[in-house]
């Protein structure tokens, strides 16, 4: 007979509990945005993410700390204890709360949280609540934009489709700035004031060049090298089209497919089929 500790199935391997009156309540409150109470939830706590990161980028600027500092960290403690609770809470109402805590959008939700209790140990890591504007993905499923969930499937999907191509185009990109880095030290790294110190600053000037980038701070003095370089300038030019070729094609064909805003009651999944009658990622019945 499942437990009826709220905690108790926090372990991977653990069986779905069922959801009494109140957290299927909760559950409908945190993770719904049909019904108007979960539509104000959500609104909410989209005011209270922009209001938080707000106060982060407030606090960096130097003036402001200096005079509003000490409010500026409450209001950042105030938000991260509501954010804590509102986390503990998702745990709570779903039937599998390992699955959500490791879903995106739980790893997500953690980490709006972490930087501000790390900040008490590591100074400065409360820089990194800017993380918690990820947390506005959300206003999607808030304001019915459920096409753009079906578009960031289709993008997720392509991703997948390919990965293999594109982690063998950036292998060979890697050895083709290695073989001109190291051939244009071999040009210019007897001149004098050109920059090619080492083989590494001079793979370093062929990212930047042949990514189009050309910050200017090394440039060739020989005929030479400004032959090399402009033969890197072009082959930049051709090289980009092949990764924005290669993912332009996946995403052509990916399968656009209505879907609803409806959050899966065990492991919080979203973005499934408008007529989907079961989770698409732990199967259990939505």
């Amino acid at each position: 007979m499942p437990s009826d500790d709220p905690l108790s199935n926090l372990l991977p391997d653990a069986k779905p509990r069922p959801l009494g009156p109140r957290r299927e309540w909760l559950h409908e409150v945190i993770f719904e945005a049909e019904t108007p109470a979960g539509k104000a939830f959500d609104l909410a706590l989209l005011v209270a993410i922009m209001i938080s990161v707000l106060a982060v980028m407030l606090d960096s600027v130097k003036e402001i700390h200096d005079r509003w500092g000490d409010w500026l960290l409450a209001v950042e403690w105030l938000f991260t204890v509501l954010f804590s609770v509102e986390y503990a809470a998702r745990l709570i109402c779903v039937r599998r709360p390992w699955r959500y805590a490791v879903s995106f959008f739980g790893i997500v939700d953690l980490a709006a949280i972490v930087p501000t209790y790390l900040s008490i140990f590591i100074a400065g890591s409360n820089t990194l609540l800017v993380i918690r504007t990820l947390r506005l993905i959300r206003v999607f499923r808030v304001l019915h934009l459920t096409h753009h969930y079906r578009e960031a499937r289709a993008l997720v999907n392509a991703l997948r489709a390919t990965r293999a191509r594109i982690t063998v185009f950036l292998v060979f990109l890697v050895a083709l700035v290695l073989i001109l880095g190291s051939a244009m030290y071999l040009i210019e790294g007897n001149e004098e004031g050109t920059g090619f110190t080492s083989i590494p600053r001079s793979v370093y000037w062929a990212i930047v060049t042949m990514t189009t980038v050309g910050y200017g701070d090394i440039a060739p003095q020989t005929v030479a090298g400004q032959m090399l370089a402009a033969a890197v300038m072009i082959l930049g030019y051709c090289i980009i089209i092949v990764p924005i070729g290669v993912f332009s094609v996946e995403i052509a064909a990916a399968r656009h497919r209505e879907i609803s805003t409806q959050a899966c009651p065990s492991c919080s999944v979203e973005g499934h089929d408008a007529d989907a009658v079961h989770c698409k990622r732990c199967g259990e019945k939505l």
